[in-house]
């Protein structure tokens, strides 16, 4: 079983940075990709970044593109997503994900690409 915990959410002013963390557990944890997503209140889950665990250009999303980097550290089992110029937007509960498997697109943008979940962390951004 996949276990997820993401680290690192928290309060910061508008302009600020972020980075928040992802360990996963689990016997022989080779996913194919990991994706991060967020929700804020009243809002559906949406997509943020995805990148392969075998390395390779991240996909992100166009309201994050170029503010937001996602890297990984397979030998810890790691994902961060480091998060600049942070907007009152982006406030919402940020969840990392894996996808298991290849599912028939390069990046895995929606949520049911996915099969193990971590518990979310929230941030929120202060004008």
């Amino acid at each position: 079983q996949v276990q997820l915990v993401e680290s690192g959410g928290g309060l910061v002013q508008a302009g600020g940075s972020l980075r928040l963390s992802c360990a996963a557990s689990g016997r022989s944890f080779s996913p194919y990709g990991m994706g991060w997503f967020r929700q804020a209140p009243g809002k559906e889950r949406e997509f943020v970044t995805f990148v392969r665990w075998s390395g390779g250009t991240a996909y992100f999303a166009d309201s994050v593109k170029g503010r937001f980097i996602t890297s990984r550290d397979n030998a810890k089992n790691m994902v961060y997503l480091q998060m600049n110029s942070l907007k009152p937007e982006d406030t919402a509960v940020y969840y990392c994900a894996a996808s298991g498997r290849y599912r028939g697109t390069d990046y895995a943008t929606n949520r049911d690409q996915y099969d193990y979940w971590g518990q979310g962390t929230q941030v929120t951004v202060s004008s």
